[in-house]
């Protein structure tokens, strides 16, 4: 069963991978043609969440060892957290790195990024504001003047439920953003230090399951459904230099993708290994979309947001953002 599903899952992959690589939507950074990898270990930093558990299922299922790559993943709390190691070259790629602050970070040059592959799509209540049994706020419209606790601030969190609540007509300002890790948000609610919070499986649903919290507002809902949120990025000098490597590194992503998306059982079985969370929170939670193809229409939407919102100083041009391979020779 498993060799079935992991030769569908590359087969799938591969033929995604070489078609990707011929859209002219989407143009990039180009890989070389056959040959050796340019270095056939890669670091990469990973947060614990669903939105990057292709780095895990790679592993795992030999996806990366298939394309002649060995990864060494380092856990980290916050995608930010490993911006000064990827500059530095200590990690070569970042997993679940969240759109909003990695667009930021190109657009104040901080970094020249490069998408190797998207990690996750907005799906209903993937992503949730919480709040206690007895809170009295039940609607958008409750959540004006209200602390509301998030991973990052002016991060894919605030964007997107900024643009729910301009959809209901809320004022969004009227919001109190305060930062608070995940890990943290569950203690933070119950002491009342917030007085929501907007959290992201599989944290929401074992926030819920512990502390009896319930869903004040669905943060996949319109306009933001099925919005690219996060994915496994590096630094454009990375993939000019790397181009072999960077290549195999996105063809392995997109199989593990691949499978998430066809099979939830190894998604659910990778969970609790990563995140923490008991295998019977991992069965039922909600999964995020798991796209296996990397183009400019989707990753625009949220540069759309993001200009709209005054997040980003001059609208991102995506074709040198994106990396395309180019298939082997």
């Amino acid at each position: 069963m498993r060799k079935s599903l992991r030769l569908t899952a590359l087969l799938s992959a591969v033929a995604l991978a070489v078609a990707v690589s011929g859209c002219s939507d989407s143009g990039g950074s180009s890989s070389g043609g056959g040959g050796p990898l340019e270095m056939d270990t890669m670091t990469v930093a990973a947060l614990p969440l669903a939105d990057n558990v292709a780095v895990y299922l790679a592993q795992k299922h030999g996806f990366f060892e298939d394309e002649g790559l060995k990864v060494q993943i380092r856990p980290v709390q916050q995608s930010t957290q490993a911006i000064p190691a990827l500059v530095k070259g200590d990690v070569n790629a970042i997993a679940g790195a969240n759109y909003v602050s990695f667009l930021q970070a190109n657009d104040k040059g901080t970094i020249k990024l490069s998408v190797l592959a998207e990690g996750a799509s907005l799906t209903s209540h993937f992503m949730d504001v919480l709040v206690m049994p007895g809170s009295d706020i039940r609607t958008p419209r409750d959540l004006e003047g209200k602390k509301v606790a998030v991973n990052l601030l002016n991060n894919v969190q605030t964007l997107t439920l900024n643009a729910i609540l301009k959809a209901n007509n809320v004022n969004a300002a009227q919001v109190d953003y305060v930062q608070v890790p995940f890990s943290q948000m569950a203690s933070a609610l119950e002491r009342g230090q917030v007085d929501a919070i907007h959290a992201v499986e599989p944290f929401t649903t074992d926030i819920q399951k512990k502390l009896g919290a319930r869903v004040a507002v669905d943060g996949g809902s319109e306009p933001v459904t099925n919005l690219p949120i996060s994915g496994f990025v590096t630094t454009r000098d990375f993939t000019q230099k790397n181009p072999k490597t960077a290549a195999a590194f996105q063809r392995a992503i997109f199989a593990a993708q691949q499978l998430a998306t066809t099979d939830r059982e190894p998604v659910e079985q990778a969970l609790p290994g990563y995140t923490k969370i008991d295998g019977r929170v991992a069965a039922v939670i909600t999964l995020p979309g798991y796209p296996s193809t990397l183009t400019t229409n989707r990753m625009q939407r949220v540069v759309d947001l993001m200009t709209v919102a005054g997040m980003l100083k001059q609208k991102t041009d995506l074709k040198p953002v994106l990396f395309q391979a180019r298939p082997p020779s």
